[in-house]
């Protein structure tokens, strides 16, 4: 026998605001449905409870991304407050400094929401609404492990950063030649020249370089038949570092790189494109680092400059595919 709820909500649950709605008894057997939107501030939720509980819901179901449902179960069982829907980043130097007042028994809305420094001194009055809640001496305690446990990573972090310095101290001026490409910061550089070394003339050519890092297509071939072109298995740290460069490159503007990706994304996906982006910064490598030179940049237009006709057919296709017909006339020198 199926169970009947006659007062029954719904919630929809994201970071920042909750959509609810309630079935309850109308006119005669007929049901009424409400459904209202609400912030996920601890005012915001605060305002869901009561509206809840004036439609005498009796069983609430949530539908939730991650861990957004927390703060919604937390109030219905009062209880916490809402920093993060305010301030994206929580540990930065604001984030912190409200979570270790926090931590240190301060819960006044208005003390903690002055200590946002910056940008976020504009959401002042936000911030004291999501600060608004119940911080009792068990959340202080857990925060202060949690921000303990962040400290002492840290300090671990920065011991290893400093030992991994002093031991690339020698190829210092490799790291700062690779630091020029769009894309490779320094943590990235000290991964390329710890997993391939200085010394380039072990690889004769920057495509035995990318062969043996397993960034290009691999050559499977049997009886004169190519049967697979899957790229090889490299060096996973290798791999990670290229990916992060490239995925940075990507975002930069009026770069080679950004060009060739978005050149091959369309025709071969994201995925090949990357590993693409990811080939020739690994062959740029090489070149540096064989040759002492610096990065150079191609630019943002290198195809279009390569074959400006080309790119003007092109556009001009597209432009007739749309119904359009084009003249072209030459600009003036």
């Amino acid at each position: 026998m199926d169970t009947i709820v006659t007062r029954a909500a719904g919630l929809d649950v994201h970071k920042a605001q909750v959509t609810a709605c309630v079935r309850v008894p109308g006119q005669g057997r007929a049901r009424v449905q409400e459904v209202a939107e609400f912030a996920t501030t601890v005012r915001g939720l605060l305002s869901l409870r009561d509206w809840l509980k004036a439609h005498r819901a009796t069983q609430v179901a949530m539908e939730a991304t991650g861990v957004y449902w927390k703060p919604v179960w937390a109030i219905l069982e009062d209880t916490g407050i809402k920093l993060d829907c305010v301030a994206t980043d929580i540990l930065g130097a604001s984030g912190r400094a409200m979570l270790d007042a926090l931590a240190a028994g301060t819960t006044d809305a208005d003390i903690l929401a002055e200590l946002a420094k910056g940008k976020l001194r504009a959401k002042i009055p936000a911030l004291k609404e999501a600060l608004v809640g119940r911080f009792d001496r068990q959340h202080a305690l857990i925060v202060s492990a949690i921000l303990a446990h962040l400290d002492f990573l840290d300090e671990q972090i920065q011991l290893l950063s400093d030992e991994i310095e002093e031991q690339l101290a020698p190829f210092a001026k490799a790291v700062e030649l690779l630091c020029t490409i769009p894309g490779v910061q320094r943590r990235t550089a000290e991964s390329v020249i710890a997993e391939i070394g200085t010394d380039m003339s072990r690889f004769p050519s920057a495509r035995h370089l990318a062969s043996w890092a397993g960034q290009c297509p691999g050559n499977d071939r049997s009886a004169g038949k190519r049967r697979s072109g899957k790229t090889r298995h490299g060096s996973k740290w290798l791999d990670t570092a290229l990916t992060e460069a490239a995925m940075a490159a990507t975002r930069t503007s009026d770069v080679y790189l950004t060009a060739q990706y978005h050149r091959l994304r369309p025709r071969r996906g994201h995925g090949r494109a990357l590993g693409a982006v990811k080939h020739s910064i690994l062959c740029a490598c090489w070149h540096m680092l064989t040759t002492g030179e610096l990065y150079r940049e191609l630019g943002g237009d290198y195809y279009t400059r390569r074959d400006p006709e080309h790119v003007t057919r092109r556009l001009v296709a597209q432009l007739e595919r749309l119904g359009h017909h084009v003249t072209l006339e030459a600009a003036a020198a």
